[in-house]
């Protein structure tokens, strides 16, 4: 392979209409999505010789740790620094994820999902506890099992591909339920437990779940979403017993 054909659904601003160009760039051993990228950066030319603007998309670490570089490759949503383009069909298609507002071709804007871990308060109050001393200490087989639920980095890979986030619904998405079980289960976080229930069992919370389990096939970092779900369903149900009986 002397040549590798990408096919880029650009977007060149967030009221304007999507279009696709075509770009031919000389082949490596051992690219990913982010050098095909870079290539098409330093010489923005069109396959049939057009010459156009830089394509843009978001980056950071370039390791699989901040999320940013999510986007549809070959129509599934996937992070682009880890996918290798030896491991692709040709032609590449790249598109930006549909669940997301585009801010410019391949840049979405993820703000969606921080706003929902604001609203059931995902973090560990520690604020003013310095004082106090340490906090309980988790036990070794709890830690061990809660560190692969932070892993999460926020992609939003698993709302992409969850059917039941949609505009038709308000469902905050699946990453939502991992977190909620990993600051339920940390000793200081757990004081809060109730009341991240409570703000999860509102509207656009676990009921728009539908269990389809698309998050755990496509999560890049292999979090145990599904059976997370089952525990917060758990949880919601014995906090929905206790407000009702006060």
């Amino acid at each position: 392979m002397d040549n590798i054909e990408v096919r880029i659904t650009r977007q060149d601003h967030p009221e304007s209409e999507p279009y696709e160009e075509t770009f031919s760039i000389p082949y490596r051993s051992n690219m990913n999505i982010i050098s095909v990228l870079m290539e098409i950066r330093q010489n923005p030319v069109t396959k049939d010789g057009k010459q156009t603007t830089p394509v843009q998309w978001d980056m950071n670490c370039l390791e699989e740790v901040c999320g940013a570089c999510s986007m549809l490759i070959n129509g599934k949503p996937r992070q682009a620094c880890s996918t290798l383009v030896d491991q692709l069909e040709q032609p590449i298609t790249l598109a930006p994820m549909t669940t997301f507002p585009v801010i410019r071709d391949l840049f979405i804007d993820r703000g969606k999902m921080f706003d929902a871990l604001k609203r059931v308060k995902a973090w560990i109050p520690i604020d003013g506890t310095y004082d106090i001393g340490p906090g309980p200490r988790m036990n070794e087989n709890t830690r061990q099992w809660a560190y692969e639920l932070s892993k999460c980095f926020t992609c939003g890979v698993c709302l992409e591909a969850c059917p039941n986030v949609n505009e038709k619904t308000d469902f905050l998405g699946p990453f939502v339920f991992a977190q909620i079980r990993l600051k339920n289960v940390h000793p200081t976080g757990e004081m809060n437990k109730e009341e991240r229930l409570e703000a999860f069992m509102g509207e656009g919370g676990l009921e728009e779940c539908g269990n389809s389990q698309n998050c755990v096939q496509s999560c890049p970092k292999g979090i145990p979403l599904t059976t997370s779900i089952a525990a917060i369903n758990r949880e919601a149900t014995v906090q929905s017993f206790k407000s009702f009986f006060g």
